[in-house]
C-alpha cells in the first residue's frame, strides 16, 4: 500500500474494497428466504406440471421427491462453490494486509489515520485513534476499517451449503405435501393457493430484509410463481391430453 504524508488524506487502494456491507446475519437470513422461495417455486412447478399430465399419486410423489432432493443438492453445490470463492478472496486480502503491516508498518499507520480523517475526524484525533488501535491489534484495525472483514468471521462454505440446502428443502416440502394430501380433484387448486400464500410470505420477508417496497417485492414473487405454475400445468395438461404421456 502506498504511504502518504501525515497531512494528506490517504485514498484506499483500488484493489481493496474500502466500504461496508450489510451484516452477515442479515445476508444469511435473506439467503435462507430466497432458498425457501426457490424450493417452493421449483418443486411446485414440477409437481403441478406432472399433475397436469397424470393424476397418479406415485408418479407425482416420485417427480416431486426427485425435484426436492436434486434441487437441494444443486443449491448446496452452487452455494459451496460461490462461498468458497468468497472465502479464498477474504483469506487473500487478510494475508495481503498482514504482509503490508509487516513490510511497511509506518505507512500502514499513516494510511489508517488518513482513512479515519476521511471519515470526518481531525488529523490529530485520527492519528491518535490509529495509533491506539494499531497498538492493540493492528491487523484487526486495518481489516475492519479498510476491508470490513473480521478475521474470526470468515464465511464457511459448508455452513452456506447446508443452510441453502435446508432452506430449499423446507420450501420444497410445502408444495409436495399440498399436492399429495388433498383428494385428487382438489390437488392442483389447493397447491396453487398454498404456494401463492407461501410466496407472498417469502416476498414480504425478502422485501423487508432487503429494504425494498413490500408490495412491489411481494407482487413480483407471487406473479412470477403463478406464471411458473400456470406454464408447467398447461404443458403437462397438453402432454397428457395428446397422449404423449
Amino acid at each position: 500500500m502506498s504511504t502518504s504524508s501525515p497531512d494528506a488524506s490517504v485514498s484506499p487502494q483500488e484493489d481493496e474494497p474500502h466500504f461496508g456491507g450489510l451484516s452477515g446475519r442479515l445476508n444469511w437470513l435473506r439467503a435462507g428466504v430466497l432458498g425457501a422461495n426457490d424450493g417452493i417455486v421449483s418443486v411446485a412447478a414440477i409437481v403441478v406440471g406432472v399433475a397436469g399430465a397424470s393424476s397418479a399419486a406415485p408418479v407425482i410423489l416420485a417427480a416431486g421427491s426427485a425435484a426436492l432432493v436434486g434441487g437441494a443438492i444443486s443449491m448446496a453445490l452452487g452455494e459451496y462453490v460461490s462461498v468458497s470463492t468468497q472465502r479464498d478472496s477474504q483469506h487473500a486480502l487478510i494475508e495481503k494486509e498482514r504482509a503490508e503491516l509487516r513490510d511497511d508498518p509506518d505507512g500502514e499507520l499513516e494510511e489508517l489515520a488518513g482513512l479515519y480523517e476521511g471519515r470526518g475526524l481531525s488529523a490529530q484525533t485520527a492519528k491518535q485513534v490509529a495509533v491506539e488501535l494499531t497498538n492493540k491489534d493492528a491487523l484487526k484495525a486495518h481489516l475492519a476499517m479498510e476491508l470490513n472483514i473480521d478475521e474470526s468471521d470468515v464465511v464457511s462454505p459448508w455452513s452456506a451449503a447446508g443452510a441453502s440446502a435446508l432452506s430449499f428443502l423446507i420450501g420444497g416440502v410445502l408444495p409436495l405435501l399440498a399436492i399429495l394430501l388433498p383428494p385428487e380433484p382438489l390437488r392442483v387448486p389447493v397447491t396453487f393457493v398454498v404456494v401463492l400464500i407461501a410466496l407472498a410470505a417469502t416476498g414480504v420477508t425478502g422485501a423487508i430484509l432487503g429494504g425494498a417496497r413490500v408490495l412491489r417485492g411481494t407482487l413480483r414473487v407471487v406473479i412470477g410463481g403463478a406464471l411458473a405454475l400456470l406454464a408447467t400445468f398447461a404443458i403437462g395438461s397438453a402432454l397428457g391430453t395428446s397422449g404423449v404421456v
